[in-house]
């Protein structure tokens, strides 16, 4: 539950997750492995605090799919054709132009290979994945869920950006973690109704697109934040092929005195919003605007609403953009960017996605022989990822472990920048209390639903 989009010509609301997690220390090596033997003639890469990500090497023989003595060929799944958003392909090609550049992994190249399941034709865009990927890296659908029992019926690990209905399932190694079972933005939203804004606790709105996925995150974020000492009062919800005239929802949060707003929705229909609740001469004191509007875009379509309208959105636990100048890792992605493909653009998918590869490539270099299950074991047993300081720490070794920090941005006239929340950790704040969900939301799929298991991944 980490960033949400909905469809402007479909009626179904889409939230990604980033939306909704190596032993030991990023910059040590396997004791087991013996990556890279044998080669000293390239410098390896480092990316961040993770040394040696890539770089040449004498790779063994394999019989696994997608892997051949010279690369290895994965999977990045993408609603391009839907969105025309093309930054899981940017991330993709960047990453891997500076990893093959430095060597590839253990001299094997990276081959990546762009699925395109424009948003409903996610099952074609896994069973292609399934005849020749190695794995999935780096990528994202709305509704990935629509595919993962196939993913997990042909045993192919994920290593995905983001994930939506599909968080948490077997072979997924998340890097900002799963959180089973935990609200994500609890840290967040402690800040918002008791620290910041306590006036606000009792009178929260929520909108939200009008489909079965986003209904089910309302009904997430109802309960979560009565259980953090909240109440919503406002609910409502708004077609997802749009709205002509949003002045009737800014009148509607007016006579119902919201003083904090959550708009689970496009960042496009949220500036609409704003519009009409500047209009009418209203402004409840904080809107969570999600992390789908962090970005230039919402800026430009709010436009005046900005100077009236509080903005804010949580990141994740992710550096963010403004903060380059003390967040080396950050640097790098934009300084790749400028070098492999200057005329793309540095976003958060962007960088969730470079966390999604560098725990793949760093995961596949330790292992001796490389197969499925060797790397996805490898990812898992990270107990504080940081993506080599893309993010906070985050323990990818248990699925149902609640997030400690977090990362708080607010949209400004003058653009966005870091909000003032009390970071106690860099740009994070790590005091959040776990709320685990009562309401019955649904559960993971495991290798077992498709009758197999972890006997099966070779």
């Amino acid at each position: 539950m980490r960033r949400l989009l909905i469809g402007t010509v479909t009626a179904t609301a889409l939230l990604l997750a980033g939306c909704s997690t190596h032993s030991g220390s990023e910059t040590g090596e396997d004791a087991s492995a013996t990556p890279g033997a044998g080669s000293t003639a390239q410098a390896s890469a480092d990316f961040g605090t993770l040394k040696n990500v890539c770089g040449p090497g004498t790779a063994k023989s394999s019989t696994v799919q997608g892997v051949t003595d010279t690369s290895i060929q994965v999977g990045v799944m993408s609603d391009i054709g839907f969105t025309k958003n093309s930054e899981f392909p940017d991330a993709a090609k960047v990453f891997t132009s500076w990893c093959n550049a430095a060597g590839g992994i253990n001299g094997r190249k990276i081959t990546p290979v762009t699925h395109d399941t424009r948003l409903m034709q996610v099952r074609e865009g896994v069973l292609d994945a399934c005849k020749s990927d190695f794995a999935m890296v780096g990528g994202g659908s709305a509704l990935d869920g629509l595919g993962v029992a196939d993913r997990l019926k042909c045993l192919l690990p994920d290593f995905p950006a983001q994930s939506t209905q599909a968080v948490g399932s077997d072979l997924q190694a998340l890097a900002t973690g799963s959180g089973v079972g935990y609200f994500a933005y609890s840290g967040y939203y402690t800040w918002l109704i008791k620290d910041k804004y306590p006036d606000s606790a009792q009178k929260v709105g929520i909108i939200a697109g009008d489909s079965p996925v986003s209904k089910v995150f309302l009904s997430q974020y109802k309960e979560s934040i009565a259980g953090l000492g909240g109440k919503v009062s406002y609910t409502n919800l708004y077609p997802a092929a749009g709205v002509s005239d949003w002045t009737p929802y800014a009148q509607a949060i007016k006579s119902k005195g919201v003083k904090g707003l959550t708009f689970l929705g496009d960042f496009a229909s949220l500036a609409k919003l704003e519009q009409a609740l500047t209009n009418i001469g209203y402004a409840p004191d904080w809107i969570d605007a999600n992390s789908n509007a962090y970005g230039p875009a919402f800026l430009q379509l709010a436009g005046t609403a900005l100077a009236e309208q509080h903005n804010y959105a949580e990141l994740s636990a992710t550096a963010p953009l403004e903060s380059a100048s003390a967040s080396p890792a950050t640097q790098q992605v934009i300084d790749l960017f400028k070098k492999y493909a200057p005329d793309k653009h540095v976003t958060y998918p962007v960088l969730r996605a470079f966390s999604a590869w560098t725990l793949f490539a760093t995961s596949a270099r330790d292992c001796v022989t490389v197969t499925r299950k060797c790397v996805y074991e490898n990812a898992v047993k990270q107990t504080a990822w940081t993506g080599g300081g893309l993010q906070a720490p985050t323990d990818l070794s248990k699925k149902d472990v609640p997030p400690k920090c977090y990362s708080i941005v607010e949209a400004t006239a003058k653009g966005w920048q870091a909000a003032d929340f009390q970071p106690d950790n860099g740009p994070y704040r790590c005091d959040a209390p776990a709320y685990k969900f009562k309401g019955d939301y649904g559960k993971p799929a495991t290798l077992a639903d498709v009758g197999k298991s972890m006997s099966d991944v070779t």
